[in-house]
């Protein structure tokens, strides 16, 4: 039988936990989460702040739960309006645990994970920083914010939007209803695959130099922005023949050797593919520049 500990916090505290951890469990309702994977140590707990009820945390075997038993028994729509808590909490855990966020009107940051990725909001906001592992995202209308992530990122959102900087994992895929979705990504070693979709948002991606990709982009009402030469852009034109107009357009065609995959898809939003700045690496005569053409 699995050793069981239990804390149920009503004030500000911090302490260590004895055995190991490689699941982490976080439901809670206003306030902040903040998880960081560490290399070395044991597994960490601070609440700096709680106003509400008490706060109920649990280690079974190499699990660790923390949040209100109420919310992981009825769910979010049950505590929808209902902001009478509010708790700040610090959680450092091993690099490789598997972790399950899940937040109402709460923001959460999240930084040195190599493993599973598993974020849930309502109105609140991720940040994620250096992961390394899988992720998986879906909000209503909390924006997703993620640096420097090497794993494979699905999101969902209603109205949410999502950000990637310095991003590099092999498979990207976004859904959305009216939220944007902006794509920076880093050189790497591995061709992408990114799947993008949008009814009213925007969809902006910028590309390494240099890049290797089959491209399909398009838009039924809305601009296109063409930072490449190797990619034709096709649609409506202008009155007259001018290129005048710009609406229901396609960005399509191959870069490089067309390994990867990139498909983008919007309603009434604009897409911009855009051309990353080149490297201290790059050679200045085969690099074009990097300003996009709106057609």
């Amino acid at each position: 039988m699995s050793a069981r500990s239990e804390w149920s916090i009503i004030a500000p505290r911090k302490f260590a936990l004895d055995g190991p951890v490689s699941a982490l469990h976080v439901h809670i309702a206003g306030g902040t989460v903040n998880v960081v994977g560490a290399g070395t140590g044991p597994a960490r707990l601070e609440v700096s702040q709680i106003d509400g009820p008490p706060l109920e945390v649990t280690h079974t075997g190499d699990t660790l739960s923390v949040g209100y038993p109420d919310l992981r028994r009825k769910g979010f729509r049950a505590w929808l309006g209902q902001w009478n808590r509010t708790v700040h909490v610090t959680l450092t855990v091993p690099a490789g645990t598997d972790a399950t966020i899940s937040v109402i009107g709460a923001s959460a940051v999240v930084s040195g994970l190599a493993g599973r990725a598993d974020l849930h909001g309502v109105t609140g906001d991720f940040t994620l920083l250096g992961l390394t592992g899988p992720i998986r995202a879906d909000t209503v209308s909390g924006r997703v914010e993620a640096q420097a992530v090497t794993g494979d990122l699905w999101f969902h959102s209603v109205s949410g939007d999502l950000t990637v900087i310095e991003g590099s994992g092999s498979r990207v895929r976004g859904e959305s209803v009216s939220g944007d979705m902006v794509l920076d990504l880093a050189p790497s070693p591995t061709c992408a695959d990114i799947g993008l979709t949008t009814v009213s948002g925007e969809i902006a991606i910028r590309l390494p130099h240099p890049a290797d990709a089959q491209v399909e982009a398009n838009t039924a009402s809305g601009s296109v922005t063409n930072g490449f030469d190797d990619l034709r852009v096709s649609g409506p034109r202008g009155a007259c023949g001018t290129p005048g107009g710009s609406w229901g357009r396609k960005i399509t065609g191959r870069l490089g050797a067309g390994h990867g995959s990139l498909k983008a898809t919007t309603v009434s939003g604009a897409i911009a593919l855009l051309r990353r700045p080149p490297s201290e690496d790059d050679d200045p005569d085969t690099t074009d520049g990097t300003q996009g053409k709106v057609l």
